[in-house]
């Protein structure tokens, strides 16, 4: 039972206030069958959108079954028109792209999650057109049209019916089949409520209601309500959770593929920008992480991949035993170290000796003296180009060979040749067997200012030294380093019996820093450039979306109207428009990455350069594409759900 007590609607037009309503009350049985009659102006179609829920009332009480719902927020509205009532349209308001069975379901994607194309070709067949079920509304007559609309309003089993001018865009035989159809609905107990100017169709109907000034001015009735009896309309199969959620998102996929799909061209220049915007970044990203490779290859051979084992200070009973203390490191250690861990390549136990003195001839030179094991040439790429480093068995045995360092040889030796010559290095004497390869100045230090020895000689023969300063550990590659890192220290605590209260600080390891710094500086660099390219090209992308989707809310403004009249919420709207708007991005992000690919294998065949296309930078561009889908897209869907449902529908 419908019941309106002191119903007034109020509109605001510029500086104009039309009152539409005046205190209108009445009361509408279940099963009847009202026809509102009236001029234009009168009042009557504002009557039909309060009663159908699209509009509200400025003032007075409006119960469906005694539930007040004229206070009702638009969700609630549209979950309640839904469920109760089915609209027939005089524009019939059928969307173009789809077929007879498709509007007829279009109902159910809002109730049940479910467009069920075969129960709504079973509504079809109630209004005899079961054999148009696949026909688009221009393939259709008018008759037909208003008969599609009328299945769909029947979709969702509604207690009522609001038919606004259901014949006023009919020839006369088109009519007559559709009061009929009415006439059978209200046989059936279905409440009808026909909004009319034509005194023919009010004729049919059980009471008339005529309206003048947004007054009732007579309410007559004709014939008595009928008995049928509407049974109670189970609830809605919804689908539940996490599956309806997926299955509705689907469904707006789909629907908005029909959507884009009409507008080929447009859809196209849109994705234009996502797919240009992917292909730089795809193709940046390719030639910078092959350009990356190819630095950490030329740095891993100058120690990149290099870590440095220093002692700590390990507190006992409160009390700090200084730098090394009980955790000082050994020749053994380095030899486990090696031996042990997984990922490390080599290892070299290192002493050294500042400020120490070495003499040939009558010249003397005050320079640092490196103590290290064979492995220490290759891992920090100072293989001599003159001569030769020393090798293992010359370690073992406490040779006194000893490699030179560029400064070193232009102190002592000048242009002389110093292969073979003995020098003393604090009155020790020593072969030199090479020269060290020039590397030049690095901040403060002179890195060519050094003489490299064997570690056991420098130990027992020239500083005179128990322990080692440190361990040079070169892990097998960049990618081995963390997990070197995490075992280090897990070993050494325990060659060590380091308390756990102490291992934090027992050992201390660095990357060498001075390499990891350039390497790190060039990443950074290069990341920064993609960046900025990747930013430029999607923004310009995310815009081209933004411009379509704005577009599309104009033009389907009436579409929009539709969906809530028939039950969306707010969400399903959004939700719709989204889902168009990361299709674009999506479809657009991944012909870009084939692009990108493409434009990668050109440059790699035509210019040589190294490239590298990884599954995370495709990853990345994906990501990114359809981010901006949803960021861009995020206004012109709040736009298109923000929607008037009454002012929509009237949008031309």
């Amino acid at each position: 039972m419908l019941t309106l007590q002191n119903i007034h609607k109020i509109y605001q037009m510029g500086d104009n206030t039309v009152n539409a309503l005046r205190g209108v009350s009445l009361q509408i049985e279940d099963g009847d069958f009202v026809a509102i009659m009236g001029p234009s102006g009168s009042g009557k179609s504002t009557m039909m959108h309060v009663l159908g829920l699209l509009d509200t009332p400025t003032q007075g009480s409006f119960k469906i079954d005694g539930k007040e719902v004229s206070q009702l927020d638009e969700d609630e509205l549209a979950v309640m028109r839904r469920e109760v009532i089915g609209f027939i349209f005089q524009q019939f308001n059928l969307l173009p792209r789809m077929t007879a069975a498709q509007n007829v379901a279009l109902p159910l994607i809002y109730s049940e999650r479910n467009p069920d194309l075969s129960r709504a070709i079973g509504f079809l067949d109630k209004v005899g057109l079961k054999p148009r079920e696949g026909h688009r509304p221009n393939e259709l007559s008018g008759g037909q049209q208003q008969r599609v609309a009328i299945a769909r309003s029947l979709i969702n089993l509604p207690r009522i019916i609001l038919a606004d001018e259901p014949t006023g865009n009919l020839d006369s035989t088109s009519g007559k089949e559709v009061m009929k159809i009415l006439k059978d609905l209200n046989a059936q107990g279905i409440t009808i409520v026909v909004v009319t100017h034509e005194e023919a169709v009010g004729a049919q109907a059980k009471r008339i209601v005529r309206m003048s000034d947004g007054a009732v001015q007579s309410d007559e009735r004709f014939a008595p309500i009928g008995n049928a009896v509407l049974e109670p309309r189970k609830p809605f199969p919804v689908i539940p959770g996490l599956r309806g959620i997926m299955h509705g998102i689907t469904e707006h996929f789909r629907q908005g593929m029909q959507t884009l799909a009409a507008n080929k061209v447009r859809t196209a220049l849109s994705m234009l920008g996502i797919l240009i915007g992917v292909a730089a970044v795809v193709a940046m990203l390719a030639i910078g992480n092959g350009a990356q490779k190819a630095i950490e290859e030329q740095l891993s051979s100058l120690g990149s991949n290099l870590l440095v084992l220093r002692p700590g200070a390990v507190r006992v009973a409160g009390v700090s035993q200084g730098a090394g203390g009980v955790s000082r490191l050994t020749l053994e250690d380095a030899y486990a170290i090696k031996q042990q861990i997984s990922g490390v390549h080599d290892a070299s136990p290192t002493v050294t000796g500042n400020n120490q003195q070495v003499t040939f001839q009558d010249k003397n030179w005050n320079t640092q003296v490196v103590g290290a094991s064979a492995s220490y040439a290759s891992m920090h790429a100072l293989t001599p180009e003159i001569g030769r480093f020393f090798i293992n068995e010359e370690n073992l045995k406490r040779a006194r060979v000893a490699v030179l360092g560029a400064t070193v040889v232009r102190q002592l030796f000048g242009s002389q040749n110093p292969i073979g010559e003995n020098i003393k290095i604090n009155k020790v004497i020593f072969q030199v067997i090479g020269m060290l390869p020039e590397k030049g100045g690095s901040g403060f230090r002179d890195q060519d200012d050094v003489i490299v020895i064997p570690v056991m000689t420098a130990m027992k023969r020239v500083l005179g030294k128990l322990y080692v300063d440190y361990i040079d550990i070169e892990a097998a590659s960049a990618a081995d380093i963390d997990s070197v890192l995490a075992l280090i220290p897990e070993l050494m605590n325990k060659r060590h019996n380091i308390p756990l209260s102490a291992g934090d600080d027992a050992f201390q390891i660095r990357n060498m820093a001075d390499i990891q710094a350039a390497l790190t500086e060039s990443s950074k660099t290069m990341s920064l450039l993609l960046a900025s390219i990747a930013a430029i090209s999607l923004l310009v992308g995310g815009i081209g979306i933004m411009n379509i989707m704005l577009v599309s809310v104009t033009e389907r403004t009436k579409e929009i109207g539709l969906r809530k009249a028939i039950g969306a919420r707010r969400s399903d709207i959004l939700l719709q428009f989204l889902v168009e708007s990361v299709a674009v991005s999506a479809i657009g992000g991944l012909m870009g990455i084939l692009l990108g690919w493409i434009m990668t294998k050109i440059l790699s065949a035509a210019a040589g350069w190294v490239t590298s296309i990884s599954p995370e930078s495709v990853i990345l561009a994906f990501f990114f594409s359809a981010t901006i889908g949803i960021v861009f897209g995020i206004y012109p869907a709040r736009k298109a759900s923000l929607l008037n449902p009454i002012d929509a529908l009237r949008h031309e």
